[in-house]
């Protein structure tokens, strides 16, 4: 089991996953000053969605930790971070995260993603999520991918019902968004769904 776990982890911590119009690739530290002026231009726009954070939470400081914890979660299979690009340019579009990687009889994680406020809307979260899910089943052998929005986050609900998710309940006081416990909806997305 052991060998499992660093063999995913070797192949998922270097992978760089390419699409028509974007790239994802785990962070890396010369990310730093892209990472800090998409997520502080968006503030407003990711501050509703988000856990409670301030202009030191983009710091470079902010991010060396970020990357640390990211490097140490996926070195322990417990999770993984990706940044989205544009291939053209290699702007900084937004980012992915999985996290709670559960082993054993449940094979799950739980997805989490962001876009900066200058790039929504243009298909680049839904094009990331399409190259990305299929690797999650084959590359980490998972069979079950979650994803909670808050209710009123109507886009984020269409993308994750786009991309196959279905509903399945709402969790109570289930994250402390903006400073407040609020309702999700959940979403789960099982790998015989995609090869159906």
């Amino acid at each position: 089991m052991k060998r499992l776990v660093i063999a995913i982890q070797s192949l998922l911590s270097r992978k760089k996953l390419t699409g028509n119009r974007i790239f994802l690739r785990p962070p890396k530290r010369r990310d730093a000053l892209k990472w800090q002026k998409l997520r502080m231009a968006s503030k407003s726009f990711l501050v509703p969605w988000e856990p409670s954070w301030d202009a030191s939470s983009c710091s470079r400081r902010a991010f060396i930790r970020y990357l640390r914890n990211s490097n140490y979660l996926a070195n322990m299979d417990r999770a993984y971070s990706f940044l989205i690009f544009k291939n053209e340019d290699k702007t900084l579009l937004g980012g992915i995260n999985l996290g709670n990687v559960r082993r054993g009889v449940s094979q799950s994680a739980s997805l989490g993603y962001w876009i900066g406020e200058v790039h929504s809307r243009n298909g680049y979260m839904k094009e990331s999520l399409k190259i990305l899910i299929p690797s999650l089943f084959v590359d980490l052998r998972l069979n079950r991918i979650e994803a909670a929005t808050l209710e009123e986050n109507v886009a984020s609900r269409n993308l994750l019902k786009k991309l196959g998710f279905k509903k399945e309940g709402l969790l109570r006081n289930y994250l402390k968004i903006n400073g407040v416990w609020r309702d999700h909806v959940l979403y789960g997305l099982l790998k015989k769904d995609i090869n159906n």
